[in-house]
């Protein structure tokens, strides 16, 4: 490999690195990261050859979706997704609803047990109508960094920001 191919893999696994930490970052301030499954699996594959070179990042698949956003009945947003006629699954609800210890109270204001199918229905029917507000924990680090990469590596390899993200499962 010859020392610009070296500068080029170097250049790319940092600006790769700092994407994945400022996501991971994002997720957590964002409060995104109960389960730290999505957290998790963001990583990314560089290959380097003499002709060639590329860089796929990876996450969950339903870390697009958080990221781009979905537009719900009745709240729309700037994304590609939206909801029409499938409902969100309700199991990964009840999940995320046990998981932050939300529950339903009866009349006397007393906790109600065993309510997760109940309060999952409810938070699919609410992000049905409401969407998912995109959050860019993935996006906004990629700009930001693709904008930093080195001008010179960006002209010789003629890059733009469509061919060189791609999401894999």
């Amino acid at each position: 490999m010859s020392a610009s191919f070296k500068q080029t893999q170097s250049a790319l696994n940092k600006f790769a690195k700092y994407v994945i930490q400022q996501s991971r970052s994002n997720l957590s301030k964002q409060k995104k990261n109960v389960s730290s499954d999505l957290y998790g699996s963001l990583g990314y594959d560089l290959n380097v050859s003499p002709n060639s070179f590329s860089l796929e990042f990876y996450m969950l698949p339903y870390g697009e979706f958080i990221d781009k956003g979905v537009s719900g009945t009745k709240k729309r947003y700037n994304t590609i997704y939206e909801y029409t006629n499938k409902k969100p699954p309700m199991q990964p609800l009840m999940e995320w609803a046990k998981a932050r210890n939300i529950r339903l109270r009866d009349e006397k204001g007393k906790y109600k047990k065993g309510n997760y199918r109940t309060i999952g229905f409810i938070l699919q029917k609410s992000i049905y109508e409401k969407g998912i507000k995109p959050s860019l924990f993935f996006t906004k680090p990629f700009e930001k960094a693709f904008d930093n990469l080195p001008t010179e590596l960006i002209e010789k390899f003629g890059l733009d920001i469509d061919n060189l993200l791609e999401f894999t499962t």
